[in-house]
């Protein structure tokens, strides 16, 4: 009789874990994250001791000249601390064309912390966030490219507003002699500084998200352009633990503009020795 009790209680308390892992992951359309499936993000950190799968986060370039540029980016997420949360990413990029050479390559590896200081109240919630890109393969930066990002989000009752600014700590990729051409339009592509605005509105009973931005940045070649982009999307819960997003947008100004496109998915689940 006692040891049918300890086993009926330990099944009570697996139900009771695996029941608040999926009702923390039933909020994953609600938590937007970077290129899932804008470039703005909300100050909300992952949910502590959850882990994250990005297992298919897909972006297509076209420019107005013709030329492709796509990437996959796999990353996993990890809720270490209350309101903080760690990422790894591997992006793998195919550029070329318009009489360059085509290359399928990584470009780069990512590391990233985000740390939430607050819930709102009377003020917006804020959170910081570190990232930096190590050099690894032929599309990947010569160097690593630390970047530093604040976050603000305020819910409004029609909608909720969110506002990132960026500061990259990296060299003109022009001002030294590259290894190859590809680097060089690889490092081209991060900005020195990034300003950004998101509007998203949610759709509880079908778990759905609406979100739409506008964005300028400066490319870290100080010669070109300055940007503008404006894309949209929408995040839906395709199940208590995958989220699905898509989205697309069009750079107005600077380097290259063109169409782009992203679809991705997301897996949420509890860290094998997460306590209740």
């Amino acid at each position: 009789m006692f040891a049918h009790s300890l086993r009926v209680t330990a099944a009570l308390l697996a139900l009771g874990h695996a029941t608040a892992s999926v009702a923390g992951a039933q909020t994953d359309y609600f938590n937007t994250d970077a290129g899932r499936p804008i470039r703005v993000e909300d100050a909300y950190a992952l949910e502590r001791q959850a882990l994250e799968l990005q297992i298919a986060p897909f972006r297509i370039e076209r420019s107005r000249a013709g030329a492709y540029r796509w990437g996959i980016e796999p990353e996993i997420a990890i809720g270490l601390l209350p309101r903080m949360h760690i990422e790894i990413g591997v992006p793998i990029l195919h550029a070329g064309g318009n009489n360059t050479a085509r290359t399928t390559a990584v470009g780069g590896v990512e590391l990233s912390a985000f740390y939430n200081f607050n819930a709102e109240t009377n003020i917006p919630a804020f959170a910081v966030v570190g990232d930096v890109v190590i050099p690894a393969g032929s599309l990947g930066p010569s160097t690593q490219i630390p970047t530093i990002k604040a976050i603000a989000t305020r819910t409004l009752p029609w909608a909720r507003v969110h506002v990132n600014g960026q500061f990259t700590f990296a060299d003109d990729p022009t001002t030294a002699p590259p290894s190859t051409r590809a680097d060089v339009d690889a490092n081209a592509e991060y900005s020195r500084w990034q300003v950004g605005m998101a509007v998203d509105r949610t759709l509880p009973l079908r778990s759905m998200l609406f979100t739409a931005e506008v964005v300028t940045s400066q490319p870290l070649v100080r010669a070109a352009s300055l940007r503008w982009d404006v894309a949209a999307g929408t995040r839906v819960q395709l199940s208590p633990r995958v989220a699905f997003d898509m989205g697309g947008g069009y750079r107005l100004a600077g380097n290259e503009p063109g169409w782009f496109a992203t679809t991705g998915a997301a897996v949420a689940i509890g860290l094998p020795w997460r306590g209740n």
